[in-house]
């Protein structure tokens, strides 16, 4: 039951099955499935499904608020019963991706910390390049990194997904359907990232499925942060995760443009040497999944 609540809460969360399909990385059927157990299980029809989207119904938002209750209490008794405190040592090291580190990490370990107050962290925070290499190095067992290396040496799984947006000023008004198109892309001020960013790479490799080699970067800085703080006072555009800008789009001082026929999806993944196993890994990286807020 807990797994075909889990199903429910995701699809209803990316009003898609096919996207909680991708998220949670089974199949699309079995997603239908799922949610048409549940239905049946309890009589009703939760979702309204149009030609190209579906949405929750009334009886839906009801029995998501039971379900986010549920899951919340399945939470609490794993965490109770079978994330053993003695596999968090007084220390924790590990290495992130600067989007990570800044932008999701911080809110799941200070959930960690009210739970297993015994154990304090080291976070090394730098681009996915520097922290792969990190790990190589054994200077670093493990950590979060962007998008996925093909180093046989290293092993990466699947932890969080992520869309990267093109945002600008919340007052910029140079497009009225806040659309563009690829050719237009090709056009605009863009503000780029440093050499060895994570985000700079799946960004390129995305381009270039849609022919686009090259964009108009008019300034590049070695930070999210920097970027967002130009945004602030310039009608320029740049390419950021979602999860860096959700801050900026609730204060209404970002905005995000769509452009016409492209997403960029990518996955923030655990990494760790081939090879290498730890019981304390293990736990912290089931720890992180079941406490991000996806």
């Amino acid at each position: 039951m807990k797994n075909k609540l889990h199903i429910f809460k995701t699809v209803a969360h990316y009003n898609s099955f096919t996207k909680a399909a991708e998220q949670l990385s089974i199949s699309q059927p079995a997603i239908s499935k799922a949610v048409r157990t549940l239905e049946d299980t309890y009589k009703t029809t939760f979702f309204v499904r149009n030609r190209n989207a579906i949405e929750l119904t009334d009886e839906g938002k009801a029995f998501l608020v039971y379900v986010n209750k549920i899951l919340d209490v399945y939470a609490k008794i794993e965490e109770q019963f079978l994330t053993k405190k003695e596999l968090f040592p007084e220390r924790i090291q590990m290495g992130v991706s600067t989007t990570v580190g800044n932008y999701i990490l911080p809110g799941v370990i200070a959930k960690f910390k009210t739970q297993f107050p015994q154990t304090n962290f080291k976070i090394t925070s730098d681009n996915s390049e520097n922290i792969e290499q990190l790990i190589l190095n054994q200077q670093l067992d493990y950590g979060i990194t962007e998008g996925k290396n093909t180093n046989p040496k290293l092993h990466f799984k699947k932890l969080i997904k992520d869309e990267i947006v093109l945002v600008t000023n919340a007052a910029n008004r140079s497009f009225k359907n806040e659309t563009i198109t690829i050719e237009t892309l090709k056009e605009i001020n863009m503000v780029g990232r440093e050499s060895g960013s994570g985000t700079k790479d799946i960004i390129a490799s995305a381009l270039r499925d849609h022919q686009v080699d090259q964009l108009h970067t008019v300034v590049s800085f070695n930070s999210t942060e920097a970027i967002k703080n130009y945004l602030y006072y310039s009608n320029d555009y740049a390419l950021l995760s979602i999860h860096s800008v959700t801050e900026d789009l609730l204060n209404n001082k970002l905005k995000v443009i769509d452009i016409k026929g492209i997403a960029i999806e990518r996955w923030f993944y655990f990494v760790c040497r081939t090879g290498y196993q730890s019981g304390t890994m293990d736990a912290l990286e089931n720890f992180i999944h079941n406490n991000y807020n996806f």
